[in-house]
């Protein structure tokens, strides 16, 4: 990807390749790297890329500095608009950001909560009406299942839901089936045509409104360029996710039983929330790949009900680094984040979306509150259970949404490599880790972190949120002094007794002098982790392996093993299921019936990705599963 050339809209380029014949199909990929260098900036702000003597590429960018129809990349060779150099030089590009597909969804005077470019309801099973056109699965007694065995959770229970239309099944067929392909594929062969088949089906998602599925797609798009120029910021794992995501979504979609919620929506839709009276708890800064930046302040009502306020918007690093102290555009409100997150607001005629965001419409109007200590008011009630209750709960959240807050009170153990291990201030209560919310050496979180460590004994009550893909581990996002805990910190008195993480520096002046009394809990050194020490890496390194090469580097591997996803192992370990179906998956991918002639007799990849799904899926419940243990009574970090 050349960062000089202009974004370009996803279905442009799709459609580049899709016009192209099967002859420069094969070439497309040489082509697209031998142009990533060779962008020249011309004055009136395109851009043109040159091919040998006689094709000159030239891409001309919208007011937006978007490329988002067909006219505005040329070229002048013979063959235009059908030729390899025109495709070439679309896909060197960058992809960018779908359009909103459903802007009537939005609060017309202003979205204080968006996240991003694409922020999506979360979704949740119910029962639907209609019958798929798409992947056909057989129905269970749990719900609807693959050839593998795939067993989607039931539908609950309650009054019926708007089927989704023949229109938004069909696309969520064909993005299925390009989804299939794809992992079929994987990085390896996943050039830029099988690219442009998911950007095709992605863009026909888009247009019959299912933006979540049209996000899930381009995010493997993204992480399949990422792993083929192997940058230095990608992750197979990261990948394997992308892959889990799009093809769950497309599934559920697609059979046919799923909410229409899970369709999402391309913006956050808000509804009127009435006179509000919020609290801050805390500011987090908000740092994401795709270059956009800012800052979100978590708030609490009386009744502990979570809202916040986002100001997230492009700009990357610089924008994530001012935003905390950036003016909150909310109803007049004369307070910025950092005032906010230490104050209160009363509002009224406040708009809210389902996922607790606040909105600035223009009938809004905030008026600012004194803030409430930790030890007061709503923030109060996040300190009265153990952590271990908390992430039970936010493991039981439906898939996609973002695990809840949650406070403790934990003694620093000390440093271990770029954590710090802690523990709750509870009996028999396991250690756990912190690691920094957002890693990156130019926001405060590992430097805090570290000055943390240098006081093992020291009484911390700590806010922050779990991360469900480690064994007890929590990111902390403030933290603030133990109410009546001699050997605690000592924060200035404007800081209304907390400090946040990713914005407010600790000091040796905010720490007490000596050493700190003998901890009553005895402190040990953190025994074997549930999660990295079981078997179930190997059915993930099965996952991995399909994901980076392929059906048919999934399928040598098991060939030339005995045991290829060590059945044997999970089976002693009691992970029989995890062993059941892996092995599906190692026998699927390796099933490749032929006829007579060597013609392949079953071409589709879909029973392999319901295989790679199933155990996917699988693994996916399973480490919840110790996750969860992790964070019981007695359980080693």
């Amino acid at each position: 990807m050349n960062t000089a050339l202009p974004p370009v809209a996803p279905e442009v380029l799709a459609e580049a390749v899709e016009q192209l014949t099967a002859r420069l199909r094969k070439k497309l990929d040489a082509a697209t790297a031998a142009c990533a260098d060779s962008a020249v900036p011309e004055a009136d702000g395109s851009v043109g890329l040159r091919f040998g003597e006689d094709a000159l590429v030239t891409l001309r960018p919208g007011p937006d500095g978007t490329v988002t129809r067909p006219e505005q990349a040329t070229c002048t060779c013979l063959l235009a608009p059908r030729c390899l150099h025109r495709a070439a030089a679309l896909g060197a590009a960058p992809l960018a950001d779908a359009p909103p597909a459903a802007p009537e969804l939005a609060e017309p005077d202003g979205d204080v909560g968006r996240a991003g470019p694409a922020a999506v309801a979360v979704p949740a099973d119910a029962p639907g009406a209609t019958s798929p056109t798409g992947p056909t699965p057989a129905t269970g007694p749990t719900g609807p299942t693959g050839p593998t065995g795939l067993s989607l959770p039931a539908p609950p229970v309650g009054p019926p839901v708007p089927a989704l239309s023949a229109a938004q099944l069909t696309a969520a067929a064909a993005l299925w089936r390009a989804a299939a392909e794809a992992l079929a594929a994987g990085v390896t062969a996943g050039g830029a045509v099988v690219q442009a088949e998911l950007l095709r089906a992605a863009h026909t998602a888009r247009l019959a409104a299912l933006p979540r599925a049209e996000a899930a797609a381009l995010r493997v798009v993204r992480g399949l360029r990422a792993a083929r120029e192997r940058r230095s910021g990608q992750r197979l794992g990261d990948l394997t996710a992308a892959f889990l995501d799009l093809l769950t979504t497309a599934a559920r979609l697609a059979s046919g039983s799923a909410d229409p919620a899970l369709a999402g929506a391309a913006r956050r839709a808000y509804a009127p929330g009435g006179s509000l009276q919020v609290y801050g708890l805390c500011r987090e800064p908000v740092l994401s790949a795709t270059g956009y930046g800012g800052v979100v302040t978590h708030l609490l009502a009386p009744d502990g009900t979570p809202y916040s306020v986002s100001d997230v918007r492009p700009g990357g690093l610089a924008r994530a680094r001012g935003a905390g102290t950036a003016s909150v555009a909310l109803g007049g409100g004369a307070l910025d984040h950092a005032g906010l997150a230490r104050g209160g607001l009363r509002i009224v005629g406040a708009t809210v979306s389902p996922d607790g965001r606040l909105g600035a419409g223009r009938g809004v109007k905030a008026t600012p509150l004194r803030g409430t200590p930790w030890t007061d008011g709503p923030a109060a009630a996040l300190f009265a259970r153990p952590a271990a209750e908390a992430v039970a709960e936010s493991l039981a959240t439906p898939d996609g949404s973002e695990p809840a807050l949650l406070g403790c009170d934990v003694a620093v153990v000390a440093a271990a490599g770029d954590h710090l291990l802690v523990r709750e201030v509870r009996p028999d209560a396991p250690l756990l880790r912190l690691r920094a919310a957002h890693p990156h050496p130019e926001l405060a979180h590992t430097a805090n972190l570290r000055r943390l460590a240098g006081y093992p004994g020291l009484l911390v009550r700590v806010v922050g949120r779990p991360d469900l893909d480690r064994a007890a581990t929590l990111r902390p996002l403030a933290v603030g002094p133990v109410p009546g805990a001699p050997y605690t910190l000592r924060l200035p008195e404007e800081w209304l007794g907390r400090a946040d993480l990713g914005y407010d520096r600790l000091q040796g002046v905010h720490f007490p002098p000596g050493t700190a009394e003998p901890v009553a809990q005895p402190v040990a050194a953190p025994g074997p982790d549930p999660l990295a020490d079981s078997p179930l890496w190997r059915v993930r390194r099965l996952l991995e392996t399909g994901v980076a090469g392929g059906r048919r580097a999934l399928a040598e591997s098991a060939r030339g093993d005995a045991d290829p996803a060590g059945r044997r192992m999970l089976c002693r370990a009691g992970f029989t299921a995890a062993a059941d179906r892996a092995g599906a998956l190692a026998a699927e991918a390796d099933r490749r019936p032929r006829d007579v002639f060597g013609r392949l007799t079953d071409p589709s990849a879909e029973p392999y990705a319901w295989a790679w799904l199933a155990a996917a899926t699988h693994l996916a419940a399973a480490e919840h599963l110790l996750v969860a243990a992790s964070w019981g009574p007695g359980a080693a970090a």
